[in-house]
């Protein structure tokens, strides 16, 4: 599978895909329109040098993907307010929104942190006191507990009709991208045989963050509570900059120790994605058009495999 270097996420009732500095949102609108809007997203001078430094990149990657995702799904709800709302919309755009979307990303993250990692070490707390004082044994009890918090949290949201639809549009967007990865045309026929599984995909990276949490935690050793919750937090851009880069490493690699670390993320996806419909695969499939080549795409993979084949072909003749 030859990685195509695009991304995306669902939407309310559609899609965003994101190639490079271009991304567009496909949304079905309720009279079953689908609307596509293009723009550019990118980051100038030291910032761009920025997201190109490993381990580095992957913190300023993870506050991207978390305001790109959600200006994006802000702009998909707008087809399904009322007049008021929208009017009331077009009155706070500009700099204000801007300034609303950055404080739902900050409350969004401090809550993040709140429930996945704040509320697993008091309860490990509570555990050092009362059950173990082994460190390593308080280390894998607060690293499953965040686990189980994680799963019980997609558990419970994947009972919401919305969010089973939500789930639906997330699977039509990784079709979509295996399908090409795969070298296959970009059609419904295709698309609909394409996994709905991703190595790259954001529940996936989730998941390895939690995981290398509890190597990274395993080796704090503190008796004050809070200066060790500190350390806690002040790691976490760190976990996160680790965990960007095992991701990006198992969308680009096909060696079996890689993929089957990344086994759980994708079992975990058969949770957050659901089979999607073809009217949401057609959405998925306007977004990828709208900023990705595919057509070369898949014309460069065939190059590089006659190519390929080639050079196996003189190798067996010496």
């Amino acid at each position: 599978m030859r990685p195509s270097g695009i991304g995306g996420q669902a939407v309310m009732e559609g899609v965003m895909m994101k190639n490079k500095e271009k991304y567009a949102v496909a949304v079905r609108k309720p009279d079953q329109e689908i609307v596509v809007d293009v723009q550019t997203y990118g980051s100038e001078g030291a910032r761009k040098k920025l997201r190109t430094i490993p381990f580095i990149r992957g913190i300023f990657n993870f506050w991207d993907s978390l305001y790109l995702g959600t200006k994006v799904l802000t702009y998909s709800a707008s087809f399904f307010e009322d007049e008021e709302e929208e009017t009331e919309k077009k009155d706070t755009a500009g700099t204000s929104e801007n300034i609303l979307m950055i404080f739902t990303v900050c409350i969004s993250i401090i809550l993040s942190i709140t429930i996945f990692f704040c509320v697993p070490f008091f309860l490990t707390w509570f555990c050092r006191k009362h059950i173990t004082q082994e460190e390593w044994v308080i280390a894998l009890i607060e690293g499953t507990l965040r686990i189980v918090i994680f799963l019980v949290y997609i558990i419970l949201i994947s009972f919401m009709k919305d969010i089973q639809r939500f789930f639906m549009y997330h699977g039509a967007e990784h079709k979509c991208i295996n399908c090409i990865e795969n070298g296959w045309e970009l059609n419904l026929e295709n698309a609909r045989k394409a996994s709905r599984q991703h190595k790259r995909c954001g529940t996936s990276f989730m998941l390895i963050v939690m995981v290398i949490s509890i190597i990274f935690l395993f080796f704090i050793r503190t008796e004050n509570r809070w200066i060790s919750l500190l350390i806690r937090l002040a790691l976490i851009p760190v976990i996160a900059g680790v965990s960007y880069e095992f991701i990006r490493l198992a969308g680009r690699s096909e060696s079996p120790l890689v993929s089957a670390l990344s086994k759980p993320g994708m079992w975990l996806q058969n949770l957050t994605t659901r089979e999607p419909q073809d009217d949401m695969l057609e959405v998925a499939i306007a977004s990828v058009e709208a900023v990705f080549d595919w057509k070369s795409f898949l014309q460069d993979h065939e190059l590089e495999a006659m190519e390929q084949q080639q050079d196996q072909a003189s190798d067996g003749a010496v």
